[in-house]
């Protein structure tokens, strides 16, 4: 998926609007202007579409962090220059406060079974031998189990 695609699907499935978005990035004290926040939720062929580049989706989802658990004390976690749909999943978890048995559900809501050791091997370090890429469709299939969930 693309950073502009997951960060659209965030915004649609929480509801926010462009000045809420704003405060998310705020949370990591970082000041997108709303033009920029507008631009990437634009379509690819729109001539003001902008493309949201991994450092801006990860300053985003460590707000969304610090916006539904709260800023924690202390220097906050250095951005990630690099992010990987894995990483997009391991910070979505810490956000919404989801173990295990929870993310499974939002899986399965989807129709997508995964047993404990498949998603394991997702949300573990890319070092070790039992990580696993995840795949595109799968992060699509975990984002509307979130909005399933969260529409409730």
């Amino acid at each position: 998926m693309t950073n502009n695609a997951v960060f659209k699907r965030l915004r649609f499935i929480e509801g926010f609007n462009n000045a809420k978005l704003k405060s998310i990035f705020e949370e990591v004290d970082y000041d997108a202007n709303l033009v920029d926040i507008e631009a990437w939720q634009k379509e690819e062929e729109a001539t003001d579409f902008k493309a949201l580049s991994d450092v801006e989706l990860a300053l985003f989802l460590n707000g969304l962090i610090n916006y539904k658990r709260g800023k924690k004390p202390g220097k906050q976690p250095p951005i990630e220059t690099e992010l990987e749909n894995n990483d997009i999943l391991k910070k979505l978890k810490i956000a919404y406060k989801l173990n295990s048995e929870d993310m499974l559900k939002l899986f399965k809501l989807k129709g997508k079974t995964l047993s404990k050791n498949e998603l394991s091997a997702f949300l573990r370090n890319p070092d070790q031998d039992q990580y696993r890429v995840l795949q595109d469709q799968y992060l699509r299939n975990f984002l509307s189990g979130l909005q399933l969930h969260l529409k409730k």
